[in-house]
């Protein structure tokens, strides 16, 4: 179930917002009553209430914005009990001077806005003892393993209980709660009107992560990688699931790249079942599982973790994507065997795709902003590479951007000046966001071929979702989806 919370300065908005809450499919909303300039009132809105609440009256110290005395707070929650309010909120310093009454249910809340605690278990075991019916255990997440903690608190409970991290790194223990036991979860109305770091919408818990559906043999995917917040994986992936009418949920997890491995045993430990890796942890994820697939051992980086019957295995579908898309745009009887092509960048995807371009036969030249590591790379393939200052003076019959250089935001910005493109140049750019680069533009402005970095992430995805579930996804429908978000992007930017 989830619980919206509605935070709003005057009681007519708290009430228009409930109603159309409850028209969305809200089955429980939380009145933040500290939010209201005006609390005498609040009480004789609960006779026409149209679900059931939990009253808030939260402290600045509890992330909360109460500006009257805690003698006035107090009195007020008792009121609440008094009017038959279905939930009540009471921090675990306070549940003792607050005695049960009536039919109200007493929600026992301890909050940490700067880490999740070595002692969770001795916080948890003193709230267990306030006589609390459902118990509220949110901390601050500082690495995803302060969610798995929290997770594996909530599925040991013997109180019913609400537990999950705050913050990036524990966003994804929001959705996953429930599966682990947890009464509900908490969500904001809308972006703009979140009360807590990390919270999610009503709309995209309901919606994208199909919340209401997660139970405890629900499968569960992940996109990794740092940053993440950016990432459509979790769009493409989930609506994929959706159509198809499969059991899962797909979600994003920030995990900083000194713990990778730590971190995904982790998650493992917890039931997620499939891991699409990205920046900057596709050459870890590699070192993992390095026996599993050859292409992951000779490209030395691994863009997928999934599990094969009981064993984990590491498999890169960068690889095939790229030369899919790339031969997407080959006329009839063309090939790749003997085009002279330049990387641009030396990363993760950047050897996939060197790696592909030379098993079809290209000569492959490597060029990166740093210079140590695209000669590195270019010594591994057994390739040549160039300094960045002389990448316009390769004759290149194939030119890929395997570079952030030009992803939201920088627009305008280009990894290739514009001259530099000859006709009929294969332009291919890994970046999606936006898919219209000034890169692919000013290629297209030269009579260029092109490929944008949508075909590729399509392709890749596509091929994941296979070795996650068993099941073909849609091309057509993956690319009609990006699109779409990516205009939406543009459009709110």
């Amino acid at each position: 179930m989830i619980c919206v919370t509605i935070a709003r300065t005057r009681q007519r908005m708290l009430v228009a917002e409930h109603q159309a809450m409850a028209e969305k499919g809200a089955d429980l909303v939380e009145w933040r009553v500290d939010y209201l300039q005006r609390h005498t009132d609040v009480l004789k809105l609960l006779p026409a209430r149209p679900t059931p609440v939990i009253f808030t009256v939260r402290r600045p110290k509890d992330g909360g914005r109460w500006s009257g005395t805690e003698e006035e707070r107090q009195v007020l929650l008792r009121s609440a009990i008094v009017a038959g309010v279905d939930y009540v909120d009471l921090e675990d310093d306070i549940a003792r001077k607050i005695p049960r009454y009536g039919k109200t249910q007493r929600i026992i809340s301890h909050h940490n806005f700067q880490e999740t605690p070595e002692n969770l278990e001795e916080i948890y075991a003193g709230m267990t003892e306030l006589q609390p019916d459902i118990i509220k255990l949110v901390t601050m997440a500082n690495s995803p393993l302060d969610g798995v903690r929290l997770l594996n608190l909530v599925k040991s409970a013997k109180v019913p209980t609400i537990g999950f991290c705050m913050g990036e790194f524990g966003m994804f223990s929001r959705v996953l709660c429930c599966k682990f036991g947890a009464t509900f979860t908490y969500a904001a109305v809308s972006r703009e009107r979140e009360v807590a770091p990390g919270q999610l919408t009503f709309d995209e818990l309901a919606k994208l992560y199909r919340f209401n559906d997660i139970g405890a043999d629900t499968p569960v995917y992940a996109v990794l990688g740092d940053p993440i917040s950016h990432s459509l994986s979790p769009l493409l992936h989930n609506r994929e699931l959706a159509a198809r009418k499969l059991p899962g949920t797909y979600v994003p997890i920030r995990v900083p790249a000194d713990r990778f491995e730590q971190c995904v045993k982790g998650l493992q430990s917890v039931g997620i079942r499939g891991f699409s890796v990205t920046i900057p942890h596709k050459e870890a994820a590699a070192k993992m599982y390095p026996a599993t697939d050859p292409l992951v051992d000779r490209v030395q980086a691994s863009n997928t973790l999934y599990r094969d019957g009981s064993t984990w295995k590491a498999a890169n579908t960068d690889y095939q994507a790229a030369m899919e898309s790339l031969q997407a745009v080959l006329a009839p009887g063309e090939s790749l065997s003997g085009k002279r092509c330049i990387i641009l960048g030396a990363g993760g995807v950047a050897r996939a795709i060197a790696y592909g371009l030379i098993d079809a036969g290209a000569a492959v030249v490597i060029a990166g902003r740093t210079s140590s590591r695209a000669k590195k790379l270019a010594e591994e393939l057994g390739c040549r590479h160039c300094g960045w200052e002389n990448r316009g003076a390769e004759y290149a019959d194939v030119v890929v951007n395997c570079t952030p250089i030009g992803m939201t935001p920088k627009f305008d910005e280009s990894p290739y000046e514009a001259h530099w493109f000859r006709d009929e140049t294969i332009v291919f750019d890994t970046i999606y966001t936006p898919e219209q680069t000034l890169f692919i533009k000013e290629a297209r402005e030269r009579g260029c071929r092109n490929v944008t970095g949508v075909e590729m992430f399509v392709r890749q995805a596509a091929a994941q979702f296979r070795l996650f579930t068993g099941q073909t996804a849609s091309l057509d429908s993956m690319r009609e989806t990006l699109r779409r978000a990516i205009s939406a992007a543009r459009f709110d930017d």
